[in-house]
């Protein structure tokens, strides 16, 4: 049985949903310190202005070093509102945004003030992963996870600031700003989801 580790993520690139995809289990680190500037509370989204990151303001809840199940999200800030708006204006006229954007919107109106993030971030995922029509095998670590034969351990490979994995790089596939920047290919699931539909698939079991 094949098994990767991951940390959580809000909205991952699309390279991490191909990772749950490939593997038999997956198991998100839940015990290891949290490091800012990751995808634990960050996305990148493709707009009209080319790459667009979108950070969940979050707020430790003990001194020191604190895990990645220990952050809350601040009560400081109306990022909600923000993000959703530039994922509306983003994708607003990519092929399937209607048809699932009334899945995803609540995420934004409803207040998660003081939640924590490892739970916000589930839930999203779990909610994507019904979207895209998948199921991957989830666990959560109880203690930091050390590597052993025959897992994959991709907690800080996938990473804002950090080279792509070239395995899990999707192959080419229609993106609404394309004619204007290109091919992203390491942008949030949801500029697959949108622009692809239930043709996701494809591109997520691609090897």
């Amino acid at each position: 049985m094949s098994v990767v580790y991951l940390s959580t993520a809000y909205l991952a690139p699309v390279s991490y949903y191909k990772a749950m995809c490939r593997y038999d289990t997956v198991v998100v680190e839940a015990y290891s310190h949290y490091v800012k500037q990751s995808y634990r509370n960050r996305c990148t989204i493709a707009s009209a202005g080319g790459l667009l990151p979108l950070s969940i303001p979050v707020e430790r809840t003990r001194e020191g070093k604190p895990f990645t199940r220990d952050m809350r999200i601040s009560r400081h800030d109306n990022w909600q509102h923000i993000h959703w708006n530039a994922i509306a204006s983003a994708y607003g006229s990519a092929p399937f945004f209607d048809y699932f954007c009334d899945d995803l919107r609540p995420f934004y109106e409803r207040s998660c003030a003081g939640k924590f993030l490892l739970d916000y971030n589930t839930a999203l995922q779990e909610t994507v992963c019904r979207l895209l029509g998948i199921a991957p095998n989830v666990t959560f670590s109880d203690s930091y996870l050390t590597v052993g034969e025959n897992i994959a351990d991709l907690r800080e490979a996938i990473h804002p600031k950090r080279p792509p994995v070239e395995a899990l790089l999707p192959r080419p596939y229609y993106q609404v700003f394309s004619m204007k920047w290109g091919f992203l290919p390491e942008i949030s699931i949801i500029d697959l989801l949108f622009n692809m539909g239930n043709e996701a698939l494809l591109v997520l079991y691609d090897r």
